[in-house]
């Protein structure tokens, strides 16, 4: 797995062992950063269920002032905090251990990814919900083009989709 674009483009990042974790495809990350491209300058993004960090870091690659990181796995953990070390991004990472659902209250973020495990499905509904109470500007969510997400969760409104081989991206704005 390898950092797609901007700064760090092309650099190696760690990756979680075993198949606990399931990255975001390198192809489907380069489409979303290229929809994204003009709205990640000098925002803060929250990748949640964020497993290697590899959407994170791709958003700090990419301009993002700030990425905050949530994940409960403690081997996924150590590996986002070594790829934000080795990249020098201690600074602008912030990395919180623990369930992404009971965290959302607190994330300030202006963009937020969320990619739960696709066995947990109602973790999706849950999590937009609670996003939909106090909308960021953005919300993004990697699923399966089986899972039908509703077009809208309280002040969140499904704005494009794009679909990728077994990967779908919903966009939700305010």
């Amino acid at each position: 797995m390898r950092v797609i674009g901007g700064e760090f483009r092309s650099r190696a990042l760690k990756s979680v062992p075993g198949l606990d974790v399931r990255p975001t495809p390198d192809r489907l990350r380069e489409a979303l950063f290229n929809v994204l491209a003009p709205r990640i300058e000098g925002v803060t993004f929250a990748d949640l269920y964020a497993g290697t960090g590899a959407v994170g870091i791709e958003a700090l690659s990419r301009g993002a002032a700030r990425a905050i990181f949530v994940e409960q796995k403690h081997a996924a953990v150590r590996v986002i905090r070594e790829n934000v070390k080795i990249l020098g991004l201690e600074a602008r990472a912030e990395v919180r251990h623990g369930r992404a659902a009971a965290m959302i209250a607190i994330v300030e973020a202006d963009i937020v990814f969320l990619d739960p495990p696709y066995e947990i499905a109602k973790e999706y509904a849950s999590a937009l919900a609670l996003l939909g109470e106090k909308p960021p500007t953005l919300v993004i969510a990697q699923h399966s083009p089986r899972l039908k997400l509703e077009d809208g969760y309280g002040g969140l409104h499904r704005t494009r989709q794009l679909k990728q081989g077994d990967n779908e991206l919903s966009f939700y704005g305010r």
